[in-house]
């Protein structure tokens, strides 16, 4: 048997690509063993999953909580850790293993932190970069690789898709919610989480976008569609100001609040009943991905070349000059609702907006 331990704690969205290459490791290890480390709140992601054996939570920012779990883990042989986190106290965790390979971050005998040279085509992008801040910054902005296309060359898989696993109960919420607000008559229902909480806002589509794509839209499929309002607790007073927005129109559009309080599993089973997510670089657009829905995404300060749609869908990509600078306050006007809305209907195979 061969056992692989994965240190993958953060973001969300993060924790949820990494399983595409679970895939491409089961198929070269047909007797493997996967245990998996993330965040808390992340475990929901991973602990569904067909290949993950054990998923284990830990608090990354708590040191003690994160040296009483390394402890325990050291009764365990492992034939691979991967640590895919460079915060200290998981590469601490890490380089405490007893296994004969280990790949990604880890603590130097000086105590400083450092990654093998198998992970660099990622690591030199990342905070941690070899080559210094500037060198890193200019790779995100030239490499047209996607993240998943980047990890199975690292680890000499096969590249796969992200899965997320969903339960019945999170499924049958999902109809009801849908029944509920009567977006079961066949018409598309698409989904709008053009949010991205408080810290990314140049993530995010400007309100009035928002609200000229659902217009064109609602103008182009002879008002037979509905829409979901998608996002978090961070951006409820921002939803509730396209509900407004939308609610005031001439022709008023068809417009229901999906909530701020999901849980993870209720979250996907919304985002798995869309007929196509309008999304942010965000973890609703990767869980559409997962979940193989149509969805079509926008990208200012975030990289759209690390993301692979497998085909789902399209890319509505920043023309700004700070496009893929990862600055917070990124120029993000030229990701419009025109542009938007025909991407999205050539999605659904529609014609375009007059």
């Amino acid at each position: 048997m061969t056992r692989i331990l994965i240190i993958k704690t953060g973001a969300l969205g993060d924790v949820l690509r990494t399983t595409s290459i679970l895939p491409g490791l089961a198929s070269r290890f047909p007797d493997l063993h996967i245990t998996w480390l993330t965040a808390h709140g992340a475990r929901r992601l991973v602990e569904g999953h067909r290949s993950v054996d054990v998923a284990l939570g830990v608090d990354p920012g708590d040191e003690a909580e994160v040296a009483a779990l390394s402890q325990s883990l050291t009764d365990q042989s492992f034939d691979w850790v991967f640590s895919l986190d460079d915060e200290e106290p998981l590469c601490r965790l890490a380089s405490a293993q007893a296994t004969p390979k280990l790949t990604g971050a880890f603590l130097t005998e000086q105590g400083g932190r450092d990654y093998t040279n198998d992970v660099a085509p990622w690591f030199d992008m990342g905070l941690l970069s070899h080559l210094g801040k500037q060198a890193a910054d200019r790779l995100k902005v030239v490499n047209e690789e996607s993240h998943p296309a980047i990890f199975a060359r690292m680890f000499g898989v096969d590249m796969g898709q992200p899965d997320l696993d969903l339960t019945g109960a999170d499924q049958a919420g999902a109809q009801a919610f849908f029944e509920t607000h009567g977006m079961t008559d066949g018409h598309p229902v698409i989904g709008m989480n053009t949010g991205a909480g408080g810290r990314w806002t140049s993530k995010t589509m400007a309100l009035p976008e928002v609200v000229n794509c659902m217009q064109a839209l609602h103008r182009a499929l002879a008002g037979k569609c509905h829409f979901l309002i998608l996002g978090g607790l961070a951006e409820a007073v921002r939803n509730q100001e396209i509900l407004l927005r939308a609610s005031s129109l001439g022709d008023p559009l068809h417009v229901v609040d999906g909530g701020g309080d999901n849980t993870l599993g209720a979250f996907a089973a919304l985002v798995d009943r869309l007929q196509l997510l309008i999304s942010s670089d965000s973890l609703a657009m990767h869980m559409a991905i997962a979940r193989c829905r149509p969805v079509v995404a926008f990208f200012a300060p975030t990289s759209a070349a690390e993301i692979e749609l497998y085909g789902l869908g399209e890319k509505v990509i920043s023309t700004s000059p700070d496009y893929c600078s990862y600055r917070k306050d990124a120029d993000n006007s030229s990701i419009t609702g025109e542009r938007v809305a025909q991407a999205a209907l050539r999605t659904l195979g529609q014609e375009s907006v007059n």
